[in-house]
């Protein structure tokens, strides 16, 4: 007898009535049987949903599972009498899904005594969701309930719910700069709720449509069982009218000098009465939604830092209850770290007052003069999140998998392979203490690739979880989410991640062909090729820099801005389009050397020689393959296809991921043409010749831009939803539906300038900076 006829015979399923998902879970079998009845008792020969610890199942362990803290397990017989049922409602509907996706076909003697699966980690936890809590939450198209559906079917455990009900939050700025747009993401406490102490510094209006959307996405986070959270920016700045009222409760000036053009400061937390704030507002927030299973936090960028720590932008400072003057920076940061650890700790004892087992997360990177007070500080439900634990700051450990003299890695994309023995000895001092490490991951819609969706990596996906899995790992934070379904049907990683759930031992070559053949009735062979020649792309891209690979590429339009060879050259007026969304001040270099951002050099003439070099020899050869083999499969060469048939879908992806791979590469030609034209003398002839072949170079990759450029347009008229894009008007952090126009217009400029003279004005910064800010910066 089949699986499928088992459940056929199914006449009651038991539901808990604490088991809210319980309710969803039946309706998988109630699609098969749909005269099944749903009941809260029976009499024994029923089938059973259940939430249980593992030695309430009353069966043999094998000697392999040991005693773990997590299961799920699923029994029937030929009448449908069993149960399915896990140590944690979050495991649970990812895992019936699992059985209905996989083995309806299958002969119950398969399940003969039970299956008893050890999922590979106790937590998948979402971290930063890109489109739920996040910018891409005003998404063209976006449809939360569909999303945290297929986030709990794809085995996610964890997921954040504290997203604005606003395109941008109630944070304002002074005229030119971009700061209360980073206030729109990571939202914090007091956006949600107030307290005896900031009641009324927001209006009740705002706070309660924020507080609003924050219940709904729990609620239907709890629906499907998976547990509800927060990640916040912390402690985040508060309006100066607050000091006004409570100038002694000034903490520390956290905001960026250079992008922002006013003072911005946190309440200080070494008063008790801003403590009681926190804990208060928490409490509130955790009695709307008690399920609430943790908060992490972030800091020290985005207008939240802690006191005196070492990172903050403006340099240790606070108010006036921690340190006294003239203290050595040992002492300074001993202080300062145990003040975040104390601020830590009363959050989570305030959220243990309605969820015993809640817990407080921060990432560690920018406490790297903390990093060791930190570290030793973590104790019971005080836990860290991280892409490395050896780690000092934002400088990963690690090296690229293809070249081992890079060390430009996103923590947790498929680029961050590696994993050092120390690691292992933070986590067994960590767990110790009943602490825990949350490692970063990604393979999702942030961190790499960005505003890409849906660029697949199957191999390399499963690479990076098996290296964690063996190395005991449990807790895994998926950096970015997952892609909403309606904008990507066929999420090849995703679906990776969610079999490796479920059987660590996968056959990844086996599980690949399976998944291709499901989705594609013939030429499935041909979709596996493309996939695993696009991977081989993906290695040799040698990630030019993180600005770029993820967040800054949308930041500094890179796909709207003209790549011509002085840019200033171009009139305001016309680079008024895409400057007015870009999330930059009128005195940033980045305007007009794409080399610089802020005070930073994110790209050097060596290094960019090197890059184009690698990119030219390593990418276009396999991804030019993968495109060749499925443009073939697809029987056509037009890509105004339906984005139905799959081998299509990824067609397109990958052409757009050729697009992006080509600025890229162009970016880095840019920076080569224009600084080694002006790099070069006249003085000979040789160095005349030197001149201007830098100057023919810049000219043959501006040409390439443009074709890029065109192709990019064919590929956004296409169905395929291949780019994250606002549908509320572009912002500084997304696309908008007005790409296209701002494309067409990119390429008049290009061709219009292409023939300029290179040029940066190296002194750009300190000239606008000299400027009224009216001064055609409006």
């Amino acid at each position: 007898m089949k699986l499928s006829e088992a459940i056929e015979n199914i006449k009651i399923i038991i539901v808990p009535d604490n088991i809210e998902a319980a309710v969803k879970i039946a309706g998988k079998f109630k699609s098969i049987n749909p005269q099944i009845a749903i009941k809260s008792k029976g009499n024994g020969s029923e089938f059973k949903i259940n939430i249980s610890p593992i030695s309430d199942l009353n069966i043999d362990l094998h000697s392999e599972t040991g005693k773990p803290g997590r299961y799920v397990y699923f029994n029937i017989d030929e009448n449908g009498a069993g149960v399915v049922a896990a140590s944690h409602q979050h495991h649970l509907y990812s895992f019936v899904c699992y059985i209905f996706d996989n083995y309806l076909n299958s002969d119950i003697e398969e399940f003969a005594g039970g299956r008893l699966i050890i999922p590979s980690f106790d937590w998948q936890r979402i971290t930063y969701d890109y489109f739920l809590t996040q910018e891409g939450r005003i998404q063209k198209g976006f449809d939360r309930q569909t999303y945290i559906e297929e986030a709990a079917r794809l085995g996610f455990t964890h997921i954040e719910i504290n997203g604005l009900a606003f395109p941008k939050a109630l944070e304002s700025g002074a005229i030119g700069e971009t700061y209360p747009m980073f206030y729109t993401y990571c939202p914090a406490l007091d956006q949600f709720v107030s307290s005896h102490l900031n009641i009324g510094l927001y209006p009740e209006e705002y706070l309660r449509a924020n507080l609003a959307n924050l219940k709904e996405n729990a609620r239907i986070a709890r629906g499907f069982g998976l547990s509800p959270g927060l990640l916040c920016f912390e402690p985040r700045s508060v309006p100066e009218k607050f000091f006004d009222k409570y100038p002694m409760l000034r903490g520390a000036r956290i905001d960026h000098p250079f992008r922002s053009f006013k003072p911005r400061y946190t309440m200080t937390l070494t008063h008790p009465k801003v403590r009681e704030h926190y804990s208060e507002m928490l409490t509130k927030i955790m009695e709307e939604v008690p399920e609430l299973s943790y908060m992490s936090i972030w800091t020290n960028d985005s207008g939240a830092g802690f006191e005196h720590t070492k990172s903050l932008y403006v340099g240790r400072n606070g108010g006036a209850y921690l340190i006294r003057e003239w203290k050595d920076d040992e002492e300074i940061a001993k202080l300062a770290g145990e003040n975040a650890l104390r601020f830590f700790k009363s959050l989570r004892d305030a959220g243990a007052k309605i969820n015993p087992d809640f817990r407080i997360i921060t990432r560690m990177e920018s406490f790297y003069g903390e990093h060791d007070v930190i570290l030793g500080g973590l104790e019971k439900n005080v836990e860290v999140e991280a892409g490395s634990l050896i780690q000092r700051g934002w400088d990963m450990p690690y090296t690229h998998p293809r070249y081992t003299d890079a060390k430009e890695l996103n923590a947790g994309t498929v680029y961050h392979q590696g994993f050092d023995k120390g690691e292992n000895d933070e986590i067994d001092r960590l767990r110790e203490k009943g602490s825990n490490a949350h490692f970063y991951f990604s393979s999702g819609p942030h961190s790499m690739f960005e505003p890409l969706l849906g660029i697949p990596y199957p191999r390399l996906t499963w690479q990076r979880l098996l290296t964690l899995h063996k190395n005991n790992i449990e807790h895994i934070a998926h950096t970015g989410g997952t892609f909403p379904p309606e904008l990507v049907p066929y999420n090849i990683n995703h679906e990776i991640t969610r079999a490796f759930q479920f059987n660590p031992n996968l056959d990844i070559d086996g599980h690949i062909d399976m998944l291709a053949k499901k989705w594609v009735k013939s030429k499935s062979d041909k979709l596996v090729e493309a996939w695993r020649l696009a991977e081989e792309a993906i290695l040799g891209f040698p990630n030019l820099t993180p600005l770029y690979s993820t967040f800054g590429f949308t930041w500094y339009r890179l796909w709207a801005r003209p790549f011509v060879p002085n840019i200033e050259a171009i009139p305001q007026r016309d680079r008024d389009y895409y400057e007015k969304y870009m999330c930059t001040t009128p005195h940033n270099p980045n305007n007009v050397d794409l080399s610089r951002d802020v005070l930073f050099k994110v790209l050097t003439f060596d290094k960019c020689k090197i890059d184009i070099e690698r990119i030219d020899n390593n990418v276009w050869g396999p991804l030019d393959k993968a495109i060749g083999i499925l443009e073939s499969a697809a029987g056509v060469a037009d890509i105004e296809l339906s984005k139905d048939n799959p081998i299509r879908d990824q067609y397109i992806r990958l052409r757009a991921l050729r697009c992006w791979f080509m600025t890229q590469r162009n970016v880095a030609a840019w920076v080569v043409g224009v600084y080694g034209y002006m790099g070069a003398n006249c003085i000979d002839s040789k160095e005349k010749e030197s001149k201007e072949n830098y100057r023919k170079f810049l000219k043959d990759s501006i040409v390439k831009e443009i074709l890029n450029s065109r192709k990019l347009i064919r590929l956004l008229n296409s169905p395929v939803e291949f780019i994250a894009m606002a549908d509320q008007g572009e912002t500084e952090l997304m696309y908008g539906t007005n790409l296209k126009e701002n494309i067409y217009r990119r390429i008049e400029l290009m061709q219009k300038h292409i023939d300029d003279e290179p040029f940066i004005d190296h002194n750009y910064m300190e000239r606008e900076a000299g400027k009224m800010i009216d001064d055609g910066h409006e």
